[in-house]
């Protein structure tokens, strides 16, 4: 399971806003949705954070094995 609290925890230590990423950095509040219920997000918002945020990944997610992954339909 992929894990979006250490998201929170950077934007406060940088001083960056849900709001300041919508209204300056065109985030929609869509994405901030799932982020907020660790749902699914593209790699090209995670990238997009990480630009805005002057981070890393891991200091945005985590990753735990505590649920599997959903299984793929063929």
């Amino acid at each position: 399971m992929i894990s979006y609290e250490k998201l929170w925890t950077t934007m406060k230590e940088k001083g960056i806003s849900q709001y300041s990423l919508i209204k300056h950095y065109h985030v929609s509040a869509g994405q901030l949705s799932r982020l907020r219920s660790n749902a699914f997000v593209s790699t090209h918002t995670i990238d997009m954070l990480c630009h805005i945020l002057d981070c890393n990944v891991e200091d945005i997610m985590t990753f735990s094995k505590e649920s599997q992954p959903p299984s793929s339909s063929k």
